[in-house]
């Protein structure tokens, strides 16, 4: 799993790294069990600071997606793969759906962020 951070972005660099995780467990490029890099190995491999790294964990940790465990680090649990399947399979059917119609992913990118109408 390759772990990019844009310092110039507008986006705290935790939550870009959360961001990232969230999305490795999605493809399934993390499973359960799987164990991310120790924090300190990751935060001089991004060139950021541990803490930074440890907030993503623990925001994670916060979700259900990652169990921390001292002296083993952070693991992908199982239930967040077993929580992200429905999403993925709705997620498949609304890209297909878009492509049937010719929308573009973007729009349904803005559509999901947008608030929905009163």
């Amino acid at each position: 799993m390759l772990i990019r951070v844009d310092p110039s972005s507008s986006q705290p660099l935790y939550a870009q790294l959360a961001d990232q995780v969230r999305a490795a467990v999605l493809r399934g490029e993390l499973v359960s069990g799987e164990r991310l890099p120790a924090a300190r190995d990751l935060a001089a491999s991004l060139d950021v600071n541990q803490h930074t790294v440890l907030h993503a964990f623990q925001l994670l940790r916060d979700e259900g997606l990652l169990e921390l465990r001292r002296g083993r680090g952070a693991v992908v649990t199982s239930r967040a793969v077993e929580h992200y399947a429905p999403l993925v399979a709705a997620l498949r059917t609304v890209r297909a759906e878009a492509a049937r119609t010719g929308l573009p992913l973007s729009a349904v990118a803005a559509l999901l962020t947008s608030e929905e109408p009163s």
